[in-house]
Parts: C-alpha cells; structure tokens; sequence
C-alpha cells in the first residue's frame, strides 16, 4: 500500500505542532519537511531548530528535504533533532555517493532526488548508497504547482533500475488522487502532498483519497 507523507510547505505555519499531530491522527504515515535555503531554490522554509521542536509532538518519521545549495555542510545538523530520512538533490552535491554515506553514517535512512530535468542515470552509480528516490514532478520551491506528466516515465525508469534493491521511490509535486494513482502505477511507494491535502481541513479525507484512489 502506498504511503502518504504530507508537506507542511502547506501548513498553517503559526501551528505547526498541532498540524503535525492532525496529521498524525489523520493517518499520514510520515512528515514531509522542506528545507529550502534561497539559493538551490528560490524560498526559504526553517532549519533544524523547527524539526527538533516538533519531534516531541509526533512518532511516526520525519522525511526531511533538504532543497540547499551545499547538502554536505548542512546534513550534520540535522543528524540528532529527530529526522529519520534526509534527502539531497544530485544537482547540489558535490560528492554525491560521499554525502549520501556521510547520511547513513549518523544512522538516517539516505535519500537522493531528482528536479524534473535530470535525467535517472545521474544516480545509477550511487544506488547502493541509497534507501530512498525522490522525484520532483514539479520545479522545487514552491507548493500548488501543476504536476509535470513527463516524470511518469522516470518514475518507471527509476523502478526498472533498482533493480530489486530495498529503495522506496517519492514522488513529490502536484499531487491529487488523481495524479497520485498515475504515480502509483507506475511504481511510486510513498507519496507527498501539501495542497491536496491541506485544502478544505479534512485532513483524514483527504488522506484516504489520496491513498485509496
């Protein structure tokens, strides 16, 4: 079954311990976090300080996203608040297979993510260094874009490649019930949403939409 891991890009920034715990209660299966630096993406989100805060609100894991420009300077401090999953981009390492082991190597499960742009043999090499694929189906650094349905094909290309590894492919962008049973399809495991999620209050219907579609 398809996991769902909403971005709290989308929350109401001013609560975010009780979104995380409505989220909780409403059936997500994980936390999405962006952490956007203003330069790899044009935004600026929050830094360790705001995940640490919020674990003591929350059990089930923190994915976080790191959209920064220099991932190696930043992934230490993130390596004792509370984040089960950090996630670089290809396009910002500059040793990607070292940063990807330097995650691992403070116990955190590494995941590695691909703008729509790039094409899945960037990765190749590292695949064994690597839990999780994150693919952008929307340019980073903004919630509410519209899906990007070219990214259908690399979601199959980055299932056909792993060849039976233990790695969970992501989508993250422009995700409704609708495009979100297009990703499963094709072979995504876990799915973020912000919007689709967020809109309305109903987090637990939408939640269930976007998993049972």
């Amino acid at each position: 079954m398809v996991l769902i891991a909403p971005s709290i890009l989308s929350a109401d920034y001013g609560n975010l311990a009780e979104e995380v715990q409505k989220l909780e209660t409403a059936g997500a299966d994980m936390i999405h976090m962006d952490i956007m630096d203003g330069h790899f993406v044009p935004n600026i989100s929050f830094g360790p300080s705001i995940v640490k805060a919020l674990r003591k609100y929350s059990k089930i894991p923190f994915d976080v996203h790191l959209m920064v420009s220099k991932p190696e300077e930043v992934i230490p401090w993130f390596s004792d608040v509370g984040a089960n999953i950090i996630t670089i981009h290809a396009e910002a390492a500059k040793h990607l297979d070292a940063a990807l082991r330097q995650i691992r190597g403070y116990g955190m499960q590494a995941g590695v993510s691909l703008n729509p742009e790039t094409d899945e043999n960037e990765i190749k090499y590292v695949l064994d260094n690597v839990d999780l694929i994150l693919i952008m189906s929307v340019n980073p650094g903004f919630g509410g874009q519209k899906f990007i349905e070219t990214q259908i094909k690399k979601i199959q290309a980055c299932r056909k490649m792993i060849k039976g590894r233990p790695i969970r492919i992501e989508v993250d962008g422009g995700i409704t019930p609708q495009t979100g049973a297009l990703c499963k399809r094709a072979g995504a495991d876990i799915l973020v949403a912000g919007t689709s999620i967020f809109q309305g209050g109903n987090y637990k219907e939408n939640i269930k939409a976007l998993r049972d579609k």
